[in-house]
């Protein structure tokens, strides 16, 4: 094995640890994670094969494949100083297995367009006097699609109007509430949440776009509601500003949709048009006015 496929092997694998239990490096997950893990590639190795109308018995990973195949008899072979020659390079057909089902074309494709770790430190949200509103924010820990307006720019005939839809996952890391949200291509932005009171705000950014995006919601009557026995939280709504590439601050309307049942939830983003039957007829209404959704002035 060279020193190039080491690392690459050891990016995948941090990859996974990151993205099924936000643990940042592989050596960090214990044999029995690694064999959750494995269960779950398996689930959506088959549920892959399904859409695909494939009939024949999907060619799935021992329990033991991750932690045995490629943590112990590379990663920590590596580590433990033996020689890189002495080690046979990865199964590659099954590296490209694990990139399609983690939602890249292929294992080149990973190594092309995967990021390890997001600088989560660098985005900060501070409200000064205000006291976070953690049960809020432990009550929207979670995964949600998100609705977003998605114009094209129209010249001469109409342009169909559509809209973005990504997925995105809420969750809690320390003391912290993070975000983690599908593109284009598995571009991903991650971001921070906070609540003050009845505010939600969340700050985005991504690994190849310099500028950020700011969301502000409100849920009206949200502590009392909160009290209530089986109450649950299903839509946000909120005004997400940025700076469009020619310096016009624009704002959008964003509604995040709570997914009702996790196992089908599905972590890519797809355009909708306007008249798709994907798109809530609620969420519709929503998106329809343009004339809200665009700051005007500087």
């Amino acid at each position: 094995m060279s020193r190039e496929e080491l690392l690459n092997l050891e990016r995948l694998m941090n990859y996974v640890a990151y993205q099924y239990l936000k643990k940042i490096s592989w050596e960090d997950v214990s044999k029995t994670e690694w064999t959750y893990i494995v269960h779950e590639f398996n689930a959506i190795i088959e549920k892959q094969q399904r859409s695909r109308k494939i009939s024949a018995a999907p060619s799935l990973f021992g329990d033991n494949y991750f932690y045995e195949h490629l943590i112990i008899r590379k990663l920590k072979a590596a580590k433990n100083n033996s020689a890189l020659h002495s080690l046979g390079s990865p199964n590659f057909s099954k590296l490209n297995v694990i990139a399609v089902a983690l939602g890249f074309g292929s294992y080149i494709d990973f190594i092309n367009n995967s990021t390890e770790v997001y600088p989560f430190h660098e985005l900060k949200i501070n409200v000064p006097l205000a006291t976070v509103n953690q049960p809020l924010l432990d009550h929207l820990v979670g995964y949600w699609y998100c609705y977003n307006r998605n114009l094209p720019f129209k010249s001469g005939k109409k342009a169909a109007e559509r809209i973005w839809r990504s997925s995105l996952e809420i969750y809690k890391s320390g003391e912290e509430y993070l975000v983690e949200r599908t593109g284009r291509d598995n571009h991903m932005y991650y971001g921070k949440i906070t609540s003050y009171a009845n505010y939600i705000f969340i700050i985005m950014n991504s690994t190849t776009f310099i500028r950020q995006r700011h969301f502000i919601g409100r849920l009206k009557d949200v502590e009392d509601n909160m009290k209530r026995p089986g109450y649950v939280i299903n839509e946000l709504n909120f005004v997400s500003t940025c700076v469009s590439f020619n310096e016009e601050p624009i704002a959008l309307y964003e509604i995040f949709h709570r997914v009702a049942k996790l196992k089908d939830f599905e972590k890519t983003s797809v355009d909708l048009a306007f008249d798709s039957p994907l798109l809530p007829k609620h969420i519709l209404l929503h998106l329809k006015d343009s004339e809200q959704n665009r700051i005007m002035q500087h």
